[in-house]
Order: structure tokens, then sequence, then C-alpha cells
């Protein structure tokens, strides 16, 4: 092994050789990705993270090579000193010809090998799943033996886009200016929307840091001490249920900047999308966006449409608020309907609190949804709460058929309904009502899941269609029933709209703010704000989330102590690393983009973390954990 090592260097990777090498002595590394014996000659197929090179063993060109291949087995770690040839030709039984043995699969399919000189670096036992490209190997399998799972090339292939988009992402902001700096990950608990991970700090008996869930304070420090450009490939830490687009700890592309408004982070965000999607896919997006940058949509006109503020646009089927065409028609003879237009008599109807709605979409008829597809949507509805889902479908008279709604439903709803959602001849109509969220959510999802049963959009991945775009003007507020007071809809530090800002104690669910989404085929990949620098809109924000001064000083005292010393305006976002990646490589689960990800419990089955540790450690750390019986 010494003389490979040593005196035999690695010449080439096994995706380099070509035609032009032929002749040429070369030195491989590599693992044993397949072998064949035919008797006489041995092939392997060599692998490393670059690709394939055919290696042939020929006991003419070398017996004791040839011996040693005898004992080959995959995943076996060898090195081999060889000269390059033309693959040549061969007979055809099928062709009854001589033809070209090259292998177009492989960039190296024209060239193989002549093994002078083999050493085994290492023997491997069997795997416990077959190292190929696809695989139906359970991911827990996988996971267990994750350094087995990245030896597979879709794998490696995420992995060398998404150091690619590192790259990408680096050099295009340092060439805008942008400084690279790093912020604290223990840091101490203030209240955000995520939960922290604790850590017990040993020196200080009885308190605790945070994981940071994100540099956002730190970041606007940053601007306060003068460093007008700053951005970040940071790791963040959140203690939240996940899910195929979420994990515990994660990556994000930090970026704050001074002086600037929100066009200002709009013009470097998309800037940098488009570096990132030429340099690591080769698509230059102004062919789709020729003017360079994205479309934007309002929060309201988001939820109205879409039933969330992450909308996927490859396609149509928008959402039709029907409420006020309810209530114009007094339920339109619908009997729960009804009740709507009577809480509007009473008064008791508010659009900007959590009310009741009624929504409707149309399925096309050319998605041919039949009564079993229907009530498969049914089940999924109430699968995600609804009590069910009611629906319609459009005679050429422009009757309703299929439907219990048709026998109460006045002529003149049923056509003012018609015309408003746009429905045809074989168009079917789902209706949804009850709580806005609920609505919204269910109806959402409702028209993600329909585009995917009938091949409107991929069940997974993207294939040539990227839709972007930016989500505005969301409110700052959001009312929260359970505490029957407001909260941030995002942070407290979020600037209003000027023309908004006497409405925070009047009427804080009309207060627009300047936060913003930036959002991919159904996918927030991206979400900041305009900060609030103003100590005293802040203290006015804070009153209506009913934090008082002492509260505020004790959560946020060393931020609101910073923005009294020459606090330039400012704003920001962070774009999330692990989505990106996934969306460029179009897999199902960030976990694929991710090269040690933790399970949807939160767990390593390679190193099977947590584990519990021995009393002493808690003992020194002053921590008594609480087991559920």
């Amino acid at each position: 092994m010494a003389r490979f090592i040593d005196e035999l260097k690695r010449t080439h990777n096994n995706n380099a050789l070509r035609a032009a090498d032929i002749g040429n002595e070369v030195v491989l590394f590599g693992w044993v990705d397949k072998r064949r014996d035919h008797g006489s000659l041995i092939f392997v197929d060599l692998r490393d993270r670059e690709g394939i090179t055919q290696v042939v063993f020929d006991p003419d060109a070398s017996g004791d090579a040839h011996k040693l291949a005898e004992a080959l087995r995959t995943e076996w770690v060898i090195g081999i000193r060889g000269t390059v040839r033309s693959r040549g030709e061969q007979f055809s039984k099928k062709q009854n010809a001589m033809v070209s043995a090259a292998n177009p699969n492989l960039p190296t399919g024209e060239i193989e090998v002549v093994a002078l000189e083999i050493t085994v670096f290492n023997k491997a036992e069997t795997p416990p799943f077959e190292i190929t490209d696809s695989t139906d190997t359970r991911e827990e399998v996988r996971l267990q033996y994750r350094y087995l799972d990245l030896r597979r090339k879709p794998l490696q292939q995420a992995l060398r886009q998404r150091h690619k988009l590192n790259q990408a992402t680096r050099n295009y902001l340092s060439d805008a200016g942008c400084m690279e700096i790093e912020t604290p990950f223990l840091v101490k608990y203030t209240p955000g929307g995520a939960r922290n991970f604790l850590v017990p700090a040993r020196t200080n008996p009885g308190k605790f840091y945070a994981l940071a869930e994100s540099p956002q304070l730190f970041k606007q420090l940053f601007m306060v001490a003068g460093y007008d450009k700053y951005f970040q490939i940071v790791r963040c830490f959140r203690d939240e249920d996940l899910r195929v687009d979420r994990q515990p700890e994660f990556t994000q592309i930090d970026i704050e900047l001074s002086f600037i408004n929100q066009d200002d982070l709009f013009k470097l965000v998309e800037g940098l999308v488009f570096r990132i999607w030429k340099e690591v896919l080769d698509i230059d997006l102004h062919t789709l966006y020729p003017s360079g940058s994205f479309p934007r949509l309002k929060f309201e006109d988001s939820m109205r449409m879409y039933g969330n503020d992450k909308p996927d646009l490859r396609f149509d089927m928008p959402h039709v608020d029907l409420t006020e065409l309810v209530i114009a028609h007094d339920g339109g003879g619908i009997p729960f309907f009804a009740p709507i237009a009577q809480k509007f008599k009473d008064g008791t109807y508010r659009r900007d609190l959590p009310a009741e709605i009624v929504k409707a979409m149309v399925v096309p008829a050319a998605h041919n949804l039949s009564r079993a597809d229907g009530d498969k949507l049914e089940k999924y509805a109430k699968s995600m709460g609804a009590g069910g889902l009611a629906r319609a479908k459009v005679a050429a008279d422009g009757s309703w058929t299929q439907s219990p709604l048709s026998k109460s439903v006045t002529d003149e709803f049923r056509l003012a309904i018609n015309d408003i959602v746009g429905a045809k001849e074989g168009d079917i109509i789902l209706f949804q009502f009850g709580k806005a969220q609920l609505v919204h959510t269910v109806m959402a999802n409702l028209r993600l899941f329909e585009a995917k049963r009938a091949g409107v959009i991929p069940e997974t991945g993207h294939g040539d269609s990227f839709k972007f775009c930016w989500v505005i003007d969301p409110p700052l507020f959001e009312y929260d029933d359970e505490r029957k007071g407001w909260a941030a809809a995002h942070h407290a530090f979020t600037r209003p709209h000027d023309e908004h800002v006497d409405l925070i104690e009047e009427d804080p669910g009309l207060v627009n703010c300047y936060r913003y989404d930036l959002v991919l085929n159904g996918f927030e990949i991206g979400g900041g704000s305009i900060r609030l620098h103003d100590p005293e809109v802040q203290a006015r924000v804070f009153g209506a989330l009913g934090i008082g001064p002492d509260e505020a000083r004790e959560k946020f005292g060393f931020l609101l102590d910073a923005l009294k010393f020459g606090a330039p305006p400012h704003g920001g976002i962070a774009l999330g690393m692990d989505r990106v990646a996934m969306l460029i490589a179009g897999t199902e689960s960030i976990r694929d983009v991710i090269a040690f990800p933790k399970t949807q419990r939160g767990t390593d089955m390679m190193s099977d973390a947590p584990t519990s540790v021995a009393p002493e450690q808690l003992a020194e750390l002053r921590v008594r954990p609480i087991l559920e019986s």
C-alpha cells in the first residue's frame, strides 16, 4: 500500500479520462462499484465522488493484478496503476456484427484502463443495502448507515449543488460589498416565534443559554455599529415539530443592510437568486423574468386567492371569496351559509378579526374529476378539520348537478356564483365555509392536492418551472384568540407603513408593515422586513402588544439601548439554504440535501442522538430530569 500512497500518486479522478488519454499510464483510487468475472478477463467499475471508470484485469497484462482481482468485492477500496486504451469493438450476436463496445451512458465510456498493478487499501463487509442511484431501501435504514447512503450519486449530486450554492452566495454578496461576520450561537433567550433549545451554563448554576434561532438581534446591532452591509451563511436552531422542509438545526443565508428601502433589498436578493440559478443549474432566469425582478403579490390578495402566504404559481385554480356575495344574498337559500349573513346583520361580522368566511374553487372539466376523486378530496379536507366538502358540477345551462346544494340554492345566487368564479360546463365548484384560518388552510391544501392528482404539477420536484414571487404588505399584528389580544405576526421590530402608524392604537388589525417573503413553487425560501429604528414608534408597537416598559427592557434591553445611539434605517432577510438546495435538487425532503439530517422525531439514526447522560454530568450542570412515569 505504501507504494501507492507514497510513490504512486493519483493522477485522475474516475470521471476524468477520455479518448485523448489513450496510451497514457494512470493511477486511480476508489471503491469497487461492480465486479464482473468473464473468465479470462475481470471487469471492475471503479467509483469515486466524481464518477466511474471501467478497469480491466487481463492476465496477459499482469498475472499478479488479475489474481488479486479475483478476490475483489463491492465497496472494497483499491488503487490501480494501468494504461488507458479504447474499448474498441466486440461481436454482437443480436446484430451479427462487430459493434462499438463504448458505453454512451458514461462520460468515460469510450475508454477503459488495463490494470498493471493493484493494491487493496481496505476490504468491506457486505453493505446493508445496495449502493445504487435509485433504491427502495427504507429511509430509516439509509439514515442509520448515512455514510453509505452518501456514496450514492443522487446525494453526491445534491451536496455538490449545495457547495456551488454556497460559493455563488459568498462571491455575489462579497462583490456587492457585504461583509461576512459571525454571530454567537450561545445567546440570551428572547421570546420569538419558535421554541428555543436551552443549554445549561455550568459556570453559572441554574442559568441557561439559548441556541440562537437566528442572528436577528445581532445583525441589527451590526447596523448600529456602522457595518452597512452584512451577510452570513449561518446555522440556526429551533425546537419545533418537524416536517419535510424543516429540521431542528438548519442553515440560512442571512443579510442585513443599512440606508435602504424594501425595493433596494429586493434588487440585491433577486440578483443573488439569478446568480445562484445560473451557476448551479445553468439556468438564466432572465428568460422567465426579463426585467430582472420577480412579481409582487400583496399578502391580502395571496390569502384571498390561494389561502396562504406562499402560493404555488405554477398553475391557476385561484380561490374566490364568496363571503360578501353570501351576505348580499342572505345565504342564497343554502342553510349553512345563512348564519354568516345573519352575523353581518347583527353587527358581529368583522373582516379584520377571526371571522367565518365562504370560499370557492373551480376544478376545470379537463381535470376529469370523478365522483370517487371528489370523495377523496372530501376525505382529505376532513383530515384537516373540515366538516366536509360541498361541491357542485356545472351543467350546460348553468344549473348544478351531482350536488345536494342544487335543491336549496336560489337561481339568482347560483348564477351569481357561476359568474364570479368563472365556472363553465363540466367544471366542478368546491366550497368551504367556517373560521377564516381553517377555510384558508383547507382550500390551500386542496388546491395543491388536486393539481398533483390531475398531473398539473409533479408530485415532487419542479420540472423546468420556477415561479417566484414576493408576498408583501402583511399585517403587523395578528389576533390571538386564546390570549384575547394582539400578537406580533413576525416580530416586534418590524416597521409599519407610515400611513398606518396612527392605527396602532385605534385598530391594530388594519396596520400593514414592511415585511416580505420570497416564495418559489409553494415554498417560502426567504423572509425578512424593514426594521423599526424609531424608539417612539417602537414603544407604541410594544403597547399594542401589551408589553410595558419594564417587560420590554427585561426582554430586549440591550437592543433597545443600542437603538438609542444613532441607529440607521435598516432591513434584511434570511433565505433558507436547505429549502433552496432542496428545490434546486428537486428532492422530496430537505433531508436529501443535508449530509447528516435528523428524522421527523429529531433523532440521529446513525449516532443514536439524543441520548441520556450520566447522573454526574447532570449534577455538575445543576440539572435534574423530570421523567414521565
